[in-house]
C-alpha cells in the first residue's frame, strides 16, 4: 500500500501513550551486531498523543404523577425505560463519532444519575472530559454533574430534534454558564467554569471539534521537547520561562558538547552509513522528488536524523528543536539540519528549527489539534491581502498522508547542505498562528495558497492570500515566526485558547 492509499483513520490508529523505542523506530543501541530499524516513508504517521477519555452522563429524574397539578417538567425522558433507551442512544452516537474521528478518544460507559450523590460518585472515575446529557432534573443536580477537578472539562449536550427533547434545552442560561463578559483567569491548571461555548445542541460534529480541541490541550500541556543548543525566544528572552510556567512544557536542553561527539561517532559507523545511503536512495526515489544539491548531504541528513531521534528517545520526548542551526551544527554534521527536521515532521513527530519558544508552543498545540505536521516559517509584511511564508525545513507530508512535490536544494543562506523546496498545492486552505511574543496573545487566521514562487529567500515559499480582515494584520505583524497547518482549525484553537488562558484573536472571523 502506498502513502497516498492510506486514510486518516489508519494513521491515527497507531496512537501510543508516549514515546518508546518502537515508536521512534529504534530499539537497543546500534552496533555492528544489532539490527537497525528501517526508515520507511510508507509507514503511517506516528501519533504520539495520549487518547482523550470521555465520560458521558445522562442526567434525569422520574416524576411522580399527582392529581390535578403540574407534576412533570419538559422532556422526553420521564421513565426508567426511556432513560435506558436514551443511554443506549448516547452510547451508539458517541461510538459512531469516535469511529469516524481523526484523533483518538475512548468512550466510558454512560453513567445514569438521578441524585447529587450519584453525580458525585461519577467524579471518582478517571476521565478527561465529562459530557452531560441533561434530559431532566434540578439545577443542583446539573451543577453536581460538572467536572470538579479544575483541569478537567465539561461539555453539555442537549437535545432539541436529535432525540427526545430535553428540559435543559429550555432551562440552560447564563445563570449556570460563564460568558466572556466576566473575569477570565484560566490557565493550564484551571480551565475555568462551564462556559456558553461548552454547550452543544443536537450536533455531533459540534461536539467532535470541541473534543478535538480538548485532546489538543491534553497533549500540549506538559509536552516534552529536546532543545539542542538550548532554548531562546526571538525578541522575547523570557519565552522559554513562559513556556515552562504557563504551559508546563518540559524543555530538555542538550549542549553541543554532549551532542557533537555522538554525531561524529554516528558518522563513522559503517553500518549506519550503509543504511543512510539506502535511506537516501529511497527518499530520492519518492515521486516528484528532484535532487539539486550534492547527494552526500542527503546521506549526512539521515545520519543526523538518527542522532536526533536517539536524543528524543533518550529523553522520552516527542518533540525536538535546534538552536544555532546555521552555525554550530554544520561543521559537526557536514550538512544543514533542514531536511532532517522535515523528515521527523513527516513521520508524525514534532521538529522545529531555531529553538524559538515564542512560536514553538503554538506549533505543539496546532499539531495535536490538527493531527498533522506543522510548518514553522518566517512571514512578510502583508499587502493586498497577500503574505509570503518561507523557511528551509518545511514538511512534505502536510496533509498527513501524501508527500508533496519537492526539490532538494542547498540551504539558502549558506548554499550548503540539504533543504526541501516543498510545493504546496494551489488552492490549499491553511491555518496560521501568529503569537504576540510571550504576552499570551495569539492571532489566528486562514489563508489560501496562491503560488510557490522562486524568490531569493528560504527554499520552501508560498504566496498566500489572507482570508479575513488582512488590513488588521498590518498593525499586528511582527518580525517573528508563524506556524502553519493544512485545513481550518480556528474554532478548535479559539476554544482551547480560552480554556488555558491564551487571548485569542481571530482575524478571519466575520
Amino acid at each position: 500500500m502506498s502513502c497516498s492509499d492510506m486514510n486518516r483513520r489508519e494513521f491515527v490508529g497507531l496512537t501510543t501513550a508516549g514515546i518508546a523505542g518502537g515508536v521512534l523506530g529504534f530499539g537497543a543501541p546500534t552496533s555492528a551486531n544489532s539490527s537497525i530499524q528501517e526508515w520507511n516513508p510508507e509507514k503511517p504517521l506516528i501519533a504520539t498523543g495520549k487518547k482523550l477519555s470521555v465520560q458521558p452522563v445522562l442526567m434525569y429524574r422520574i416524576p411522580q404523577r399527582r392529581h390535578a397539578t403540574s407534576w412533570k417538567s419538559w422532556g422526553g425522558v420521564q421513565t426508567e425505560q426511556a432513560a435506558v433507551e436514551e443511554a443506549k442512544r448516547i452510547s451508539q452516537e458517541l461510538t459512531s463519532l469516535s469511529a469516524g474521528a481523526d484523533f483518538p478518544f475512548e468512550i466510558l460507559p454512560v453513567a445514569k444519575v438521578k441524585t447529587v450523590e450519584q453525580a458525585l460518585q461519577v467524579h471518582k472515575k478517571n476521565y478527561d472530559v465529562i459530557v452531560v446529557y441533561p434530559a431532566t432534573g434540578s439545577g443542583d443536580l446539573l451543577r453536581a454533574c460538572f467536572a470538579k477537578e479544575k483541569d478537567r472539562d465539561t461539555i453539555i449536550f442537549a437535545r432539541h430534534r436529535s432525540g427526545p427533547v430535553y428540559y435543559w434545552y429550555e432551562a440552560l442560561s447564563v445563570r449556570y454558564l460563564a460568558t466572556d463578559n466576566g473575569p477570565q483567569q484560566n490557565n493550564a491548571a484551571n480551565h475555568g467554569g462551564l462556559h456558553v461555548d461548552d454547550v452543544v445542541i443536537d450536533d455531533g460534529q459540534e461536539l467532535l471539534w470541541r473534543l478535538r480541541a480538548l485532546y489538543g490541550i491534553k497533549n500540549f500541556i506538559g509536552a516534552r521537547i529536546v532543545a539542542l543548543g538550548g532554548p531562546w525566544g526571538k525578541y522575547s528572552p523570557e519565552a522559554p520561562d513562559v513556556a515552562r510556567k504557563k504551559y508546563k512544557i518540559e524543555i530538555i536542553g542538550v549542549g553541543y558538547d554532549i551532542a557533537a561527539p555522538r554525531i561524529k561517532s554516528i558518522a563513522k559507523d559503517r553500518n549506519l552509513i550503509s543504511k543512510a545511503e539506502q535511506w537516501a536512495n529511497k527518499y530520492l526515489s519518492l515521486p516528484n522528488t528532484t535532487l539539486m544539491t550534492d547527494k552526500k548531504f542527503i546521506i549526512n541528513t539521515f545520519l543526523l536524523y538518527y542522532a536526533f531521534k536517539k536524543l528524543m528517545l533518550e529523553h522520552n520526548a516527542s518533540a525536538f528543536t535546534i538552536k544555532s542551526c546555521m552555525s554550530e551544527i554544520l561543521p559537526i554534521a557536514q550538512t544543514t539540519p533542514c531536511l532532517t527536521l522535515s523528515l521527523l515532521n513527516d513521520e508524525g513527530l514534532l521538529a522545529f528549527c531555531e529553538s524559538d519558544f515564542v512560536v514553538i508552543p503554538s506549533g505543539i498545540l496546532l499539531h495535536y489539534i490538527s493531527g498533522k505536521p506543522v510548518f514553522l516559517h518566517n512571514s512578510t509584511f502583508p499587502h493586498h491581502a497577500m503574505v509570503t511564508c518561507a523557511h528551509c525545513s518545511a514538511p512534505r507530508r502536510m496533509d498527513g498522508t501524501r508527500y508533496e512535490p519537492a526539490r532538494i536544494m542547498s540551504h539558502y543562506e549558506s548554499e550548503y547542505g540539504a533543504a526541501p523546496k516543498v510545493e504546496i498545492p494551489k488552492g490549499q486552505e491553511v491555518t496560521f498562528i501568529d503569537p504576540e511574543y510571550s504576552t499570551g496573545r495569539w492571532l489566528g487566521f486562514k489563508g489560501i495558497v496562491k503560488s510557490n514562487p522562486y524568490y531569493e529567500i528560504c527554499r520552501s515559499q508560498q504566496d498566500v492570500e489572507i482570508q479575513g480582515d488582512w488590513k488588521k494584520l498590518i498593525s499586528e505583524v511582527r518580525d517573528s515566526h508563524w506556524m502553519m497547518s493544512y485545513g481550518d482549525y480556528l474554532k478548535e484553537l479559539g476554544y482551547a485558547s480560552r480554556k488555558i488562558g491564551i487571548k485569542w484573536v481571530n482575524i478571519s472571523e466575520a
